[in-house]
């Protein structure tokens, strides 16, 4: 008997937190707090000691994670957490939506919509 869809179970094992949720960590120290207690302290590599917040990684000692800082990976995190997250706002600007619904191009379409017809 095999697992009927080994292509989930590896996408989902190497789910990792969102820039977002790392941003509420670093934000804050209970949103962290709340994240660790979830984890049972004897399944984490070393009883969860060694944790970079940054890159939301557990590590079996302090060494691997002080080489872990010094690595390119660690560095690419932090630089973009460093980027202000875009908001809600920006996105539909991006793709054409006005959330004002006022502005200089702004026109009744009601009338623009009428079409006069001669016989």
């Amino acid at each position: 008997m095999g697992v009927a869809n080994k292509r989930t179970i590896t996408k989902t094992r190497r789910k990792t937190r969102d820039l977002d949720q790392i941003k509420a960590d670093l934000r804050s120290p209970k949103h962290l707090a709340q994240f660790k207690d979830t984890k049972a302290r004897e399944d984490l590599p070393d009883l969860g000691r060694w944790y970079c917040t940054e890159c939301a990684k557990w590590f079996e000692s302090e060494v691997n994670l002080v080489v872990h800082r010094k690595g390119k990976p660690h560095k690419r995190r932090v630089k973009q957490l460093a980027e202000e997250p875009y908001t809600q706002k920006e996105a539909e600007a991006a793709i054409g939506l006005r959330t004002d619904n006022e502005g200089p191009n702004r026109t009744d379409t009601s009338v623009d919509n009428e079409i006069t017809m001669e016989t």
